[in-house]
């Protein structure tokens, strides 16, 4: 149940975040906002103004009390989806320990960089954004060489390549390098293979949980047999 619970908080918060950045890019007024020109966080900005950092744009979003407070809610169940459902996806041992305290650090990053919109604590919100695809994106990778034999191989190997391409896109876009995807485009390279990854995670821990079943009905058969031939 415990389990559950986890499982369904990464699928509602991915749900919701891209749900609610849908409704604020198309209240923008002209010009529309853009996957390639515009920053994820130009949705959350609090005020209309020219920005001309990291590339020139005007950031208007009539919605970005509603998208700020996504980015929160986001967060947060990242958070309870980690601590509820980590014991059961990964193995135990301290690497797998640090893998989810990464985790947990981007979802305090993406509550952050709510709380904390570009245009109002700048300091606080590159910190936040950091923590979700620089810290978020190694936890990430690690999580990758810890998972459960139950889980999948596809599902093994889909997590350690979304974890490295997304920090190849921060790097990427750190260095204003972004290959025809926009500056939009390359930052959500960087950001989105977190959530991508917790909604299909998400989804198998809903849709499988028998193999924890099974994994424990193993362990009693074990068991059975041993007291038998006892």
């Amino acid at each position: 149940m415990k389990a559950g619970i986890g499982y369904l908080a990464w699928i509602v918060g991915v749900v919701q975040f891209f749900v609610i950045h849908g409704i604020a890019e198309s209240a923008w007024a002209k010009p529309a906002y853009s996957w390639a020109r515009n920053n994820i966080s130009d949705l959350g900005n609090a005020h209309c103004a020219m920005q001309s950092e990291p590339e020139p744009r005007y950031i208007c979003s009539p919605e970005h009390g509603l998208m700020n407070f996504s980015f929160v809610t986001l967060g947060l169940l990242l958070v309870v989806g980690v601590v509820l459902a980590g014991g059961a996806l990964w193995r135990r041992g301290a690497a797998g320990v640090v893998a989810r305290v990464l985790l947990v650090g981007a979802g305090a990053g993406f509550a952050l960089a709510g709380l904390a919109p570009a245009d109002v604590d700048e300091d606080q919100h590159v910190l936040g954004a950091l923590l979700i695809m620089a810290v978020g994106n190694v936890g990430l990778v690690l999580a990758a060489f810890r998972l459960r034999e139950r889980v999948p191989a596809p599902l093994r190997w889909a997590t350690g390549l979304l974890g490295v391409t997304a920090i190849t896109a921060l790097g990427l876009f750190l260095s204003h390098r972004y290959l025809g995807l926009g500056m939009g485009g390359m930052e959500r390279v960087a950001a989105f293979p977190l959530l991508v990854w917790a909604l299909g995670a998400g989804v198998f821990g809903l849709v499988r949980p028998a193999g924890r079943t099974g994994e424990s009905t193993r362990g009693t058969v074990s068991a059975g047999h041993l007291g038998h031939a006892g």
